[in-house]
């Protein structure tokens, strides 16, 4: 049996890719009460519904075997992406704690005392460049860096960590658009073997173009096609910002204004950085959805409806996560949004489970089979 432990579970996101790849989800730890809500409502109907636990800090990997029923050592896979909010491009640029004084921590306590045959751990892009310390630019007074200001010195005591415990690893930025989600969401994910098999990232299945003879990108058409939301749930708009929305096409954003308006419509942001590529944004049919965020209709993360004046609902984010049309999420429309947001797209969760199963098959059928290799 595949078995899989799951840790920050949040919406169960990548738990359900890693279903539909073939993984069985035993035990899942998540201590948000409006996510484990529809988890315990949902799995209610699997063979082995998993045991769910709250606050992982509380939680021993004792308390998961047993529930589990397995030893340790025997599970096959344990997966979680530790809160990532430190770590994020969009938030800001403070100094950040030692990876190992936060939850990450935890997910590494887990591995290590469960010691299952593989672990996968994922995070937002911006963990790359994370520092442990960031020193402002304008109080560097052509100083050199430390190594603990130095880019990617969080990400590198990570890496340290998991080897420091036995594993080896590989490491990258997976594009879920490349593997037939209808976003161009990009995760950080770690794969991890305890026995030092050859790991590999999924090979990708679609491409922006169709290089390569793969079938292009999905899109928001592709997506929200046959979906039944007849009274959609969404967070509206103030007739302040509609007025600008209003004048936006389906595909653009603030840059779409007329210009005489946009210094009005941008207040403060008009003279900051950056791109600001989200404001004002209203989405293209023919194209993937941007990144699902937690907070759709805030001014600076606009998932504006192509054609609606509205955000995209809870169900049409749902929809670009790959999560099934029965999956009832719980809470506030804001609660909703969050569990959503902050999931890995089922679709990429499929092909990361797919890929460390192709590993496992190829190297137990080495194992039985060994004087065939060469033949």
């Amino acid at each position: 049996m595949t078995s899989h432990i799951s840790l920050f579970s949040g919406a169960m996101g990548l738990d359900l890719g890693l279903e539909a790849a073939g993984f069985r989800t035993l035990a899942a730890v998540e201590i948000d009460r409006a996510a484990r809500a529809p988890i315990q409502a949902y799995t209610a109907g699997w063979p082995r519904p998993p045991f769910i636990a709250a606050d992982i800090t509380q939680v021993s990997a004792g308390d998961l075997l047993a529930a589990t029923g397995l030893k340790r050592g025997e599970v096959t896979l344990v997966s979680g992406g530790p809160p990532c909010q430190p770590f994020s491009t969009a938030g800001r640029r403070e100094a950040l704690n030692d990876p190992r004084g936060s939850l990450f921590r935890d997910f590494l306590r887990i591995v290590d005392e469960v010691q299952p045959r593989f672990f996968v751990m994922e995070n937002v892009r911006g963990l790359l460049s994370a520092t442990l310390r960031h020193r402002p630019i304008s109080a560097r007074d052509g100083t050199p860096l430390t190594p603990e200001e130095a880019r990617g010195s969080a990400f590198a005591v990570i890496l340290a960590e998991f080897a420091r415990i036995g594993y080896s690893f590989t490491s990258g930025l997976l594009n879920a658009a490349n593997y037939g989600v209808p976003q161009t969401r990009q995760r950080v994910v770690i794969l991890g073997s305890r026995d030092h098999e050859p790991l590999a990232l999924p090979t990708p299945t679609h491409t922006e173009t169709g290089a390569g003879g793969l079938p292009r990108w999905r899109t928001l058409r592709d997506a929200l096609t046959g979906l039944h939301d007849p009274t959609p749930q969404f967070q509206p708009y103030s007739e302040a910002r509609l007025q600008y929305l209003r004048l936006v096409p389906e595909g653009g954003n603030w840059r779409s204004l007329p210009p005489e308006l946009i210094p009005a419509a941008m207040g403060g942001a008009y003279t900051s950085g950056g791109g600001k590529v989200g404001f004002y944004r209203r989405l293209s049919w023919d194209r993937p959805s941007p990144t699902v965020t937690t907070s759709p209709a805030q001014k600076a993360t606009d998932l504006c409806h192509p054609c609606e004046d509205r955000p995209i609902s809870v169900r049409e984010a749902a929809r670009l996560q790959g999560f099934p049309d029965d999956w009832i999420f719980s809470g506030s429309v804001s609660d909703q949004y969050r569990q959503i947001g902050n999931a890995v797209p089922v679709g990429l969760g499929r092909a990361i489970g797919g890929a460390l199963l192709g590993t496992l098959r190829d190297i137990d059928k080495l194992r039985a089979f060994p004087t065939s290799v060469g033949a």
